[in-house]
């Protein structure tokens, strides 16, 4: 997929970081607070040592156990192997690096190593709508091998699909039709059981959602998740978009909803998915 222009610096935007002695309850309170998806771990001298998302989050409190988790420091779980590019740098330069090493974020360096900023998947897919020479079809990108679950099927089921498949969403459909999405974000905030969020004061479940601490019985889901089940979580009534359409228009849907993949149909039946990662393979291969 050519583009008009392929300069990295005009699309840059600025990092939220966290310290590198933060606790893992410190980075889910700052991503939940500003709505993010990761941040850059800083040392004392405000150089990046490493990155941790809400993907690492959720896979370390799968992981603990009996652990206590006001225990856990994310130096500990945060990613230290750091994939860098120089403002200089192009936009070819920094999809094929994502593709290549199958990151969603790529950290932008200035003299001495200080951090200049970052760039997301949603960064380079925004590209597309105003810096794509010619239209391309959703069918000719998306992913055909989707992952589903069924509703009714258990959260620890569904948060071990995701691990071991390496994927940042599950499909859940009934009847080869989408009902919902599962993502690693729906495992951050403390969540309500469906039944019970459909009948509580809004007000009290938003604040259950957003509280700053996390009890053991929601810390520990190796424990819980089983009592729990995919429609529990799930956002329902997915959006989705014809395999037909542009993948302009995808993009739109994505931004515009805060979204980084859509189900894909063709007369209302699951054909496939496209996600941001498909928009930057597909700048890549360009």
């Amino acid at each position: 997929m050519l583009l008009k222009n392929a300069d990295l610096d005009k699309i840059i935007k600025r990092a939220i970081t966290i310290n590198l002695n933060a606790s893992l309850l410190d980075a889910r309170e700052v991503l939940l607070r500003h709505n993010l998806k990761r941040l850059v771990v800083t040392d004392a001298k405000k150089h990046p040592v490493g990155i941790i998302t809400e993907k690492d989050i959720a896979k370390t409190i799968y992981a603990l156990g009996d652990k206590p988790i006001k225990s856990v420091k994310i130096s500990g779980f945060m990613s230290t192997k750091l994939i860098t590019v120089k403002k200089t740098d192009s936009i070819y330069d920094c999809a094929k690096l994502m593709k290549k090493n199958h990151i969603s974020s790529i950290i932008v360096l200035g003299n001495n190593g200080i951090l200049e900023g970052l760039v997301t998947k949603t960064d380079l897919a925004s590209i597309f709508l105003t810096h794509a020479i010619s239209p391309l079809k959703i069918s000719k990108i998306m992913t055909r091998n989707v992952i589903v679950a069924m509703p009714g099927d258990s959260l620890l089921y569904v948060e071990s699909l995701l691990i071991h498949n390496r994927i940042a969403r599950i499909v859940i459909q009934r009847n080869k039709i989408p009902v919902g999405i599962i993502t690693y974000r729906d495992f951050v905030p403390a969540k309500l059981p469906y039944w019970l969020a459909q009948s509580a004061d809004p007000k009290e479940v938003q604040n259950y959602r957003m509280k700053n601490s996390l009890d053991e019985f929601q810390a520990n889901p190796m424990n819980h998740l089983l009592h729990f089940k995919a429609v529990d979580i799930m956002s329902p009534n997915p959006i989705i978009i014809e395999f037909d359409k542009d993948v302009g228009v995808a993009v739109l849907l994505m931004i515009r909803n805060d979204i980084s993949g859509l189900p894909v149909v063709k007369k209302s039946k699951l054909v496939g998915i496209i996600t941001k990662t498909d928009i930057v393979n597909a700048i890549a291969e360009s």
